[in-house]
């Protein structure tokens, strides 16, 4: 895939442990680098951001995937992970005590820890020295989601199973601590980045927890076998129930019961594809000068529901590699997305068109296409 318009006034990329310095020039180059080895699908959106929003939001989501990565770590106990998430705020806030979190945390990770998620925890106290450098309101919006995700993502750590989450309910839930609480600090961010923004904050905070539920619910039913695998579901036992599949029995071949398995997922795509018509909307509220946040948002609920896409036609796979989606696909998102990103009408044309044949959502934690389908038997 082709190079997405990084601006040409960035430093180069320092490689090697051994080279960080202080100065903040080199403190960004450090989080586009540790960036790239986190998320794919961020390193693609955040470069798109103007300058100095670029910079922050790439600090805050750091930070929100190194709480993501003491919750996710399956070795560490919950009282040592509420220790751990304890340490973190306590740097973040005051920057005591970072280098030495660091220290203790990286070498208890467990053995499967990605490297770029060990090279993130050894070097947080450079991440957390940048936090501290933004504006104060930045960094109350920053810290005020990392206490909420923090503590909500160990509420449902004590409660992880095989068997799922008990309903829509604990389902959107959970989803509000990973993201949506993601959701309103970016519209924080937003705001004091633009007076006109600020200006349309209303509109903006009605939407912004349904954007952040939107691409976490998506990661999920593209997930489900990694979590597995891990020990975990997430899904909601409600669903599956109603459509005679017990998550209690959960494996990859279904023991011939996959079309209940099929159903109950279309139910979910019909759930998070409803979110992302909202993300939608969200992305339409920014003015339309502001092109570097609109790509930012369009381009990820577009490879959003390019997945429930491919997850609605193999609802069955048995792998996330089977339901990526291309970088040919990825290509063809940027470059459309970027002829049309001043219009809300191409943009929402774009977005109807990447959802064509997805289930819409009732509101009630159904998919239209199932109700109907229920009401006719």
């Amino acid at each position: 895939m082709q190079d997405v318009d990084m601006p040409h006034s960035r430093v180069a990329k320092i490689k090697g442990p051994d080279i960080w310095r202080s100065d903040a020039t080199v403190e960004v180059t450090l989080h586009e680098h540790l960036l790239e080895g986190v998320s794919r699908t961020f390193a693609l959106t955040i470069p798109q951001l103007p300058d100095g929003l670029r910079e922050t939001v790439t600090n805050a989501y750091l930070l929100c995937r190194i709480a993501d990565t003491i919750e996710d770590d399956p070795d560490l106990h919950a009282e040592t992970k509420d220790g751990f998430h304890a340490a973190f705020l306590e740097a973040a806030e005051s920057g005591r005590g970072a280098r030495t979190f660091a220290r203790t945390l990286w070498p208890q990770l467990a053995p499967g820890t990605l490297e770029a998620e060990i090279e993130l925890i050894r070097k947080s106290p450079e991440v957390l020295r940048m936090t501290r450098q933004l504006r104060p309101g930045q960094r109350e919006a920053i810290l005020r989601c990392l206490t909420t995700m923090s503590r909500g993502m160990g509420h449902f750590e004590r409660s992880r199973s095989h068997s799922g989450l008990e309903d829509v309910t604990e389902y959107e839930r959970y989803c509000y601590f990973v993201a949506g609480v993601v959701g309103e600090m970016l519209t924080e961010l937003f705001c004091d980045h633009s007076p006109l923004i600020e200006a349309r904050r209303d509109d903006l905070e009605a939407r912004a927890v349904s954007f952040g539920l939107g691409l976490q619910m998506t990661n999920i039913l593209k997930d489900i076998w990694d979590d597995y695998e891990s020990g975990v579901c997430w899904l909601p036992r409600e669903v599956f129930e109603g459509n005679g599949y017990d998550l209690y029995e959960l494996q990859p071949h279904h023991n011939g019961n996959g079309h209940a398995f099929a159903a109950s997922m279309r139910d979910l795509i019909g759930i998070a594809h409803a979110h992302l018509r909202e993300a939608l909307d969200y992305t339409l509220v920014i003015p339309n000068h502001e092109t570097g946040i609109r790509r930012f948002l369009i381009w990820a609920a577009l490879l959003a529901v390019s997945t429930l896409r491919k997850i609605d036609a193999n609802p069955l796979f048995t792998s996330g590699a089977q339901v990526k989606v291309s970088r040919r696909r990825v290509a063809a998102i940027v470059a459309t997305s970027n002829v049309a990103i001043r219009s809300n009408f191409g943009l929402g044309a774009l977005f109807s068109a990447a959802a064509r044949g997805l289930p819409q959502n009732d509101g009630n934690g159904s998919s239209t296409n199932s109700k109907r389908k229920q009401a006719s038997q």
